[in-house]
Parts: C-alpha cells; sequence; structure tokens
C-alpha cells in the first residue's frame, strides 16, 4: 500500500499546485510564487510519507548536499539541450527572431520548477525507486520510462513518437540518473534545466503544450524529425540521441558504484547460492 499512499499524497499536491497556477491567468509574480511553493510542498509531503510508510529517513530528499546535486543537475540539463538546439540551428530549423517575453520567462520559471520536483517525486521517487525494490533496476527503467512517456500523450500536441521520445529521453535518462546518484536533486535540476532552457529560454515549444513565449523569440521550420514539429525539440531525433548517450553514461556510473538492483528473485537466488558455498 505504501506505492499507493505515496502516490496519492504527491499528486494531490501537484493537482491543487496545478489548480492554483490556472486560477492566477499566467500573473507573473503569482505564478512564479505559486510555481515554487507546488515545489516546495511537494518535497515536504514526499519526505513525511516516506517517514510514515516506509519507517526511515527519505535520504533522497535530504538537504546535505542538495545544492551541489542539483547544481550539477542544472548544469547537465542546460548543457543537454543546449548541444541540442544548437544542432538544430547549425541546419538552419531554428532561429531568433528577437527578444520574446520577460515576464512569459519568469512564468516559466514557476512552472518549470513546479512540474520538474512533482513529476520527479512521483515518476522516479516513488514510482522507480518501488518498481525497482520489486522487480529491479532495468524493469523498473523500462517500465516508468514508458509510463511517463504515455503520461505526455495528453498534452495538446502529443503524438505517438512524442511520447516515445519523452520515454527514452527523459523517462530512461532521468530514472538513470537517480539510479547513479541515489538523490532525487540530481534529476530535479536536470529536468528543470533542461525544460527552462526549452520554453523559457529559447523559446520553444515543451512537449506540445501551450506556454507564454519564453525570453527569446525562436522560430522552428523545416523536417519534423529535426525540429519536433508541433511536440517541441523534445521530439527531435537530436534529443533522443542526447538522452540515449546519458542515459548510457549514468547506467555506467551506477554500475560502477554497485547502484543497479537485482529483481527479488535474481536477489533470492543470490542469498540461495552464497547460502550452499557457505556450507
Amino acid at each position: 500500500m505504501r506505492l499507493v499512499k505515496q502516490l496519492v499524497c504527491v499528486a494531490v499536491v501537484a493537482f491543487g499546485g496545478s489548480l492554483a497556477v490556472g486560477a492566477v491567468n499566467w500573473s507573473a509574480p503569482l505564478t512564479l510564487l505559486l510555481g515554487f511553493a507546488t515545489a516546495a510542498l511537494t518535497l515536504l509531503v514526499y519526505a513525511w510519507i516516506v517517514r510514515r510508510t516506509e519507517k526511515r529517513a527519505p535520504v533522497e530528499v535530504e538537504r546535505r548536499g542538495a545544492g551541489a546535486a542539483l547544481g550539477w543537475g542544472m548544469l547537465i540539463g542546460f548543457g543537454l539541450f543546449t548541444a541540442v538546439i544548437a544542432n538544430i540551428a547549425f541546419l538552419g530549423d531554428y532561429r531568433v527572431d528577437g527578444w520574446g517575453s520577460l515576464s512569459g520567462a519568469v512564468v516559466l520559471l514557476g512552472l518549470t520548477a513546479a512540474a520538474a520536483v512533482t513529476e520527479e517525486v512521483l515518476f522516479r521517487g516513488v514510482l522507480f525507486r518501488i518498481v525497482e525494490g520489486w522487480l529491479g533496476t532495468w524493469w523498473a527503467l523500462a517500465l516508468t520510462g514508458v509510463l511517463f512517456g504515455a503520461s505526455h500523450l495528453l498534452n495538446p500536441h502529443a503524438s505517438l513518437w512524442g511520447a516515445f521520445a519523452i520515454a527514452v529521453e527523459a523517462g530512461g535518462m532521468l530514472a538513470a540518473a537517480y539510479a547513479a546518484t541515489r538523490t532525487l536533486w540530481l534529476p530535479v535540476g536536470l529536468h528543470f534545466a533542461w525544460n527552462f532552457a526549452e520554453g523559457g529560454l529559447f523559446g520553444t515549444d515543451v512537449s506540445g503544450t501551450n506556454q507564454p513565449q519564453g525570453l527569446l523569440h525562436g522560430v522552428m521550420s523545416g523536417s519534423t524529425w529535426i525540429t519536433g514539429g508541433d511536440f517541441g525539440p523534445e521530439g527531435s531525433l537530436y534529443s533522443v540521441l542526447a538522452g540515449i548517450i546519458v542515459t548510457t553514461v549514468f547506467l555506467v556510473v551506477a554500475r560502477r558504484r554497485g547502484n543497479l538492483v537485482p529483481s527479488r528473485r535474481h536477489r533470492a537466488a543470490g542469498i540461495d547460492r552464497a547460502a550452499r558455498l557457505a556450507q
């Protein structure tokens, strides 16, 4: 039942935050305030329900080392998306037509903070972590990646390709980031910086959603395979390739650190084998 209890608690906060943000009609200061408040409350509620249901300290969101992990995640996320958009621009499929909207960028800052934290807590903190304990890292990576991609099918300009791209480049990469570090701070920082760079800075569509204009007035044109079309650059082959590369790196790090978790069946087999050898 801990999976259900944790999902419900975090989902209630996420849903309430979404309703509150929608009610202020893109007001920059209020959206910024409510977005960060939703993020903070999500973390507090997650820590509380983990303590209640698992009788342990929620070390994956502990404050010690949070700043460094968050910073590294943001550096990776911003650098990764910048590399993607630079490659698209090199082909002539992205250009900047002047400045966009400062207030729009502030709105997106609040929205991105709320989305990055709530989604990471739900999909990596609850779903991936608990499923990994049952089925092992590899199955948890695949299953939660598919669920994360499928959740984006509800977006206005969603497509099956877009959902697949999100499952691979985000669902897989962010779960691998958690597996490598065993902290939610790095995937939160990566998620936040990628999304804010995408919409808030470079002014492109984010996962097919309708959002305010970012700091730059970015214009995409050309092949949908390169630009991602109406879904945005997350539907680009460049994003998928970048996600696969970084996911592989994180999984190599996780393996070297001994952070890959076998399934319960394999753990039981390992214990039996060790017991026989000890006899």
